[in-house]
């Protein structure tokens, strides 16, 4: 990639999965990205690792829950290499279970992360965006976003809500910046890690037998953020080739 067209990429829930992979294979692209989590000592390992392969990685401690961190992030990239040009608003968590279980803590937990995380995302570096006049917003969502099922009804709103949200964004800011809503199917992650519930948790387990590695996703990403300018990927699901949902 030229260097003219390096991009400063600002990834959420960069230690791990989808995450992970992204910073990696945009790194890998000629990019510099800028990777937030709250588990730093993982951020740090990716960097290295991005750094040894000839690539450009910073790292800061990051808490999407928190506006104030969340800007605080953007003033890191912005420091680190004076513009913002695309976010990945990629931290979320999934600790299914039904209704009736009353998981009230992780209901808002979902709504913290997966809603609010992507409003913070929004907040701290649209007005930067919109200075320049470019920049680009990706919301990672799912394929919860189309579908609601069994133990998933809280999830699958949060994500019916990502979707709204890039949508309104992309319909309020279109001419400069660019809006990209990406749906994954099911991924090899940690999510599943985060289900206390083992009803839940046994039915993801099997769901889960089909999953494909982060990296597809993170290609897709790469799609829509490497098109010219006037061009905007704006929704892309990617699944299994094997999973009918």
């Amino acid at each position: 990639m030229q260097a003219n067209l390096s991009k400063v990429i600002l990834i959420t829930g960069a230690s791990s999965g989808i995450g992970a992979a992204t910073a990696r294979h945009l790194a890998a692209g000629g990019h510099r990205v800028i990777l937030g989590a709250r588990r730093t000592e993982r951020l740090v390992q990716l960097a290295a690792g991005i750094r040894a392969a000839g690539g450009s990685a910073d790292v800061a401690q990051l808490d999407v829950t928190s506006l104030d961190s969340m800007q605080q992030f953007v003033a890191f990239a912005l420091d680190c290499h004076g513009q913002v040009d695309v976010l990945v608003n990629n931290a979320g968590v999934m600790p299914l279970s039904t209704l009736d279980a009353l998981k009230v803590d992780e209901w808002n937990q979902m709504i913290d992360v997966n809603i609010r995380g992507v409003l913070h995302g929004i907040a701290a570096t649209l007005p930067h965006m919109q200075a320049q006049r470019s920049g680009q917003v990706i919301n990672i969502a799912s394929i919860g976003a189309y579908t609601v099922s069994p133990t998933a009804a809280v999830y699958c709103a949060t994500k019916f809500a990502v979707a709204a949200i890039t949508e309104g964004l992309r319909q309020e800011v279109g001419g400069d910046i660019r809006v990209t809503l990406v749906s994954p199917g099911v991924v090899e992650s940690d999510l599943a890690e985060s289900i206390s519930d083992p009803v839940a948790r046994a039915a993801m387990r099997d769901f889960r037998k089909v999953a494909i590695k982060p990296e597809a996703i993170a290609r897709a990403i790469a799609l829509a953020v490497e098109q010219p300018a006037d061009v905007d990927v704006s929704e892309l699901v990617v699944r299994p080739t094997a999973s009918p949902y």
